[in-house]
């Protein structure tokens, strides 16, 4: 059974409570990472004096742990020195595609228009973008280059809706170290030398604890350090952008279970503070029960191969967006599916990009692959058989597999299982206009209320692709801040 006072929305302490203030400024951030840091800078380019309320001991968050691929398209730089034509228009029509159900189209059609700008916005920032492609398919690229497809956008279906183009933008870094040290580390780098550089305060192992109303209006929060609670006024606004819940286990349970027990992607941070702060002044949320999942294999080793699930059945293309793939098999396999591959695929495959991976089953037969993976007699026969009758014909009816993955399996085979862990987040949130206001029940912007990134309801509202993370955290947390200096 749940924890209620972990889920519960967080109420707010009205400003008759507070005794004295500790510190003022204009906007209050609450969160230190791509959101919370471009909320900053947003604010200080309108003017505004900013705290930043950061409860690690350093900004970065999840966003410093991210591949940083940053979604961006519409015809970057980048883009065009790679080869790729892209308009706002085709970078609309995939992400209404891809990101849906029920996609927030308000926010996709700004966020499409104004890419380029935000292309140009973070090389202010200092970000460097190596105008190269890298082609083969990964979940992020372990050399230095700029551009990599991160979304599915050429693989069936969207390859059939939108002329494909790669819009995984990825900061440049130098002694680049996958899982470690990769572009999320750099994009984080160069905000936070922008914060410092606009002069705002950051305060870290500092937590919120709640907000503080006036009439209706959010003027402050009260945050607590080493023991000790403090007031801390916001003359302009408040911006909640402390991330998802993927680390509170109880809101999981309750909202999203189908993650439940599978692996947090991100920080403790990512406890869904902000989101319960919103809702404790009435703030509306949407899609909480929607996650990311990652599929625990790495796409070189997935696309050539099928992907079956219980029943010995395909269930998707293997050639598409392995994110998508995990979103799959999460909540509509019960996580369970299995790799189904032959030697020749397993050997063409480097070592260094199986993960580790090697077939727990190995067979001479499909029939004894079957009874050795307890599929149900026949199953994977049949679905072998099948795939095998039109890969020699070179296509794939069923799910429209590109021609270059697509070749019959040959004994001897292998089984695979990937039960998990899935590295999971969440992508539901707090209800948000373009500038970030969150909005009430009503559907009215709750005064000196900002919200952005993950703690938000943003550019995936449902589907994913890698990337529209730090792009919605890092273009929504700007304008939020820019909005709420205004105030």
């Amino acid at each position: 059974m749940s924890n209620l006072e972990a889920i519960s929305p967080i109420s707010p302490t009205p400003v008759s409570e507070v005794a004295s203030w500790e510190a003022e400024s204009d906007v209050v951030v609450v969160g230190y990472g791509c959101a919370g840091a471009s909320a900053a800078i947003g604010a200080m380019e309108g003017g505004a004096s900013v705290t930043i309320l950061e409860r690690a001991g350093a900004g970065g968050g999840a966003s410093a742990m991210a591949g940083g691929e940053i979604y961006m398209g519409g015809g970057t730089p980048i883009q065009k020195a790679c080869g790729f034509d892209d308009t706002p228009q085709a970078m609309f029509d995939f992400l209404m595609a891809a990101t849906g159900p029920s996609p927030n189209e308000e926010k996709l059609s700004v966020y499409c228009d104004r890419s380029v700008e935000h292309f140009h916005w973070l090389v202010e920032c200092g970000v460097t973008f190596k105008p190269s492609f890298y082609a083969t398919p990964c979940w992020e690229p372990p050399t230095d280059d700029g551009l990599v497809y991160t979304g599915g956008e050429n693989a069936w279906p969207f390859s059939d809706l939108v002329p494909p183009a790669p819009r995984g933008h990825v900061p440049q870094i130098q002694n680049k170290r996958l899982l470690e040290r990769s572009g999320g580390w750099e994009l984080m780098r160069h905000l936070s030398a922008t914060v410092d550089k606009g002069g705002a305060a950051v305060r870290p192992d500092t937590r919120v604890r709640s907000l503080i109303v006036d009439d209706g209006k959010v003027v402050g929060v009260i945050a607590r350090s080493f023991g000790q609670d403090f007031a801390i006024r916001a003359r302009r606004g408040v911006v909640l952008a402390s991330g998802g819940f993927a680390a509170n286990k109880d809101m999981v349970e309750r909202h999203v279970p189908a993650i439940a027990g599978q692996m947090a992607l991100g920080t403790d941070g990512d406890d869904g503070t902000s989101i319960r702060l919103g809702q404790g002044v009435g703030a509306m949320v949407a899609h909480l029960d929607a996650a990311e999942a990652a599929l625990p294999s790495n796409p070189p080793l997935v696309y050539p191969s099928l992907l079956v699930n219980q029943f010995g059945q395909r269930f998707i293309n293997e050639d598409t967006y392995c994110g998508r793939i995990g979103q799959m098999a999460v909540f509509h396999q019960q996580g369970r599916c299995s790799l189904v591959l032959d030697e020749a695929i397993f050997e063409s495959v480097p070592e260094a990009e199986r993960w580790g991976a090697r077939p727990t089953y190995v067979a001479a037969t499909l029939a004894e692959l079957e009874e050795e993976m307890s599929l149900p007699t026949g199953s994977l026969q049949a679905t072998v058989e099948t795939y095998n009758r039109f890969a020699r014909e070179g296509r794939d009816p069923v799910f429209h597999k590109r021609q270059e993955y697509l070749r019959p399996l040959e004994a001897p085979y292998g089984g695979i299982p990937l039960d998990g862990p899935y590295a999971t987040f969440t992508l539901g949130g707090l209800v948000t206009t373009i500038d970030g206001e969150v909005r009430g029940a009503n559907g009215s912007p709750i005064p000196g209320l900002y919200g952005a990134g993950r703690a938000t309801w943003g550019i995936p509202s449902w589907g994913y692709a890698s990337g529209t993370s730090l792009g919605d955290g890092t273009f929504f947390g700007r304008r939020s801040g820019r909005a709420a200096a205004r105030s």
